[in-house]
């Protein structure tokens, strides 16, 4: 099975970051390309995003499950 990639069942960090990313507009980039696709700017603008919803308790249930 050399060369098949297995789909792995999207975690909740997955779904968090995908949610951003439509927000963004950038959703259906990701779907055409992977992550990958994603320039340095769009990727650290969806991670600042993120980093903003878990400091202002938005993203409670993300970030007592998630401690690291």
């Amino acid at each position: 099975m050399i060369g098949k990639k297995q789909k792995k069942k999207p975690t909740k960090e997955d779904l968090l970051r995908f949610e951003v990313a439509e927000e963004l507009g950038l959703a259906d980039k990701i779907r055409q390309g992977g992550w990958g696709a994603l320039n340095a700017k769009e990727a650290g603008r969806i991670g600042g995003i993120i980093t903003q919803r878990i400091r202002k308790g938005i993203y409670n249930d993300y970030k007592a499950k998630n401690p690291s």
